[in-house]
């Protein structure tokens, strides 16, 4: 009997109430060539964990303007240029504060970064740092942002 309630909610009820995943587009902002590159990495200000920039998108905005938008608010990068395609995508359970979780699936748009100025609209906000990608790699807790870090490590910057 439970295996038949366990397959009958497999396959009608269970996937009706589950959640869609939600969009947002993200920033892997980078600077300098070869084994010079670096990643920005900045901290998310509910815990304080490393991420990249990323938010909802923009109405008017194509995702790669939003992730420039984004990079330019959470870190301070101007003067830079995102890809027209993402380099990937990423998953992860956005945390309220009511304690439920929203699943969202984010767009990683590669960003080169011209300019990285000390006064931006979240500067008090949050932390910024600059690392290679093994290590940036180690700092993000998504397994999915840990696998685009090191395809960046494993392959030439010039396919970035």
């Amino acid at each position: 009997m439970i295996s038949t309630f366990h397959s009958f909610w497999e396959f009608f009820p269970g996937p009706l109430l589950q959640r869609p995943k939600r969009l947002q587009i993200a920033a892997l902002c980078h600077r300098g060539d070869g084994a010079d590159r670096k990643y920005l990495l900045i901290t998310s200000r509910d815990t304080g964990r490393w991420i990249i920039p990323k938010g909802w998108p923009i109405r008017g905005l194509k995702s790669n303007e939003t992730a420039l938008r984004e990079a330019w608010e959470e870190a301070g990068v101007t003067g830079s240029k995102a890809a027209d395609e993402p380099v990937g995508v990423y998953t992860y359970d956005k945390r309220h504060a009511t304690g439920w979780a929203t699943p969202v699936e984010t767009l990683v748009y590669s960003v080169s970064v011209g300019e990285l100025l000390d006064e931006f609209p979240e500067s008090n906000e949050r932390t910024r740092m600059w690392v290679d990608a093994g290590t940036a790699a180690e700092m993000v807790n998504e397994e999915e942002l840990k696998q685009i870090f090191r395809r960046h490590q494993a392959i030439s910057p010039s396919q970035s």
